[in-house]
Formats: C-alpha cells, sequence, structure tokens
C-alpha cells in the first residue's frame, strides 16, 4: 500500500508565499515523477507542476511559472512546491500524485487560500 500526504496549506495574503510538502510512504520502491494539482470551486482539477526522480526536467503550468518551484528529497520521499508571489487566482486544493511503475496515487489535498 501506499500513502501519500500533502501539508503547508493555509491562508496567505496576496504576495505572500507558501511551501507545500508530499510526503510519501509505503511501497514506493519503484517511485517515478511526482506531481502537483490543484482545483478551483466550480474547476476542474488542473496540473500546476512535475518532477522527474532525478528531480532533473521540471514541467510548469504557464500561469506559475517564474512563480512557482517544484523540487523533491528522494532520500526522505518528499516533494516540495515553493510557491511565492500568490494571487487570489492561485486558490484552490492542492494535491499531490506519485507515479509508480503501474500505477499513480493522489494525496487527500491541502487548502490553500490567498487573500487581496
Amino acid at each position: 500500500q501506499v500513502r501519500v500526504v500533502e501539508s503547508g496549506g493555509g491562508l496567505v495574503q496576496a504576495g505572500g508565499s507558501l511551501r507545500l510538502s508530499c510526503a510519501a510512504s509505503g511501497r514506493t520502491e519503484s517511485s517515478g515523477a511526482m506531481g502537483w494539482f490543484r482545483q478551483a470551486p466550480g474547476k476542474d482539477r488542473e496540473f500546476v507542476a512535475r518532477i522527474s526522480w532525478s528531480g532533473s526536467s521540471t514541467y510548469y503550468v504557464d500561469s506559475v511559472k517564474g512563480r512557482f518551484t517544484i523540487s523533491r528529497d528522494n532520500a526522505k520521499n518528499t516533494v516540495y512546491l515553493q510557491m511565492n508571489s500568490l494571487k487570489p487566482e492561485d486558490t484552490a486544493v492542492y494535491y499531490c500524485k506519485l507515479e509508480l511503475r503501474d500505477s499513480s496515487w493522489w494525496g487527500q489535498g491541502t487548502q490553500v487560500t490567498v487573500s487581496s
């Protein structure tokens, strides 16, 4: 069994910063890429960022480029999302996705609210 747990969400003013963490545990031997998605009220879940297992490749949705940074610590089975210059439109539940060789796993999400 695999467990994925996000943390670090909260309420922040526009222009502020938050750092999300996502820890994977259990049978993660075939761990591969990890990513962050978000879902705002009334909207579909959307891709935010993704990082390869080695950390050498990262991808971002255009709306967060230059503001968000994804990173990982494989020794801790943890991926991070540093979010700077936050905007009200970044408000959403943020989900972490772990990709294994034959399956993928999602966390329960962490709420990020950016006030104007």
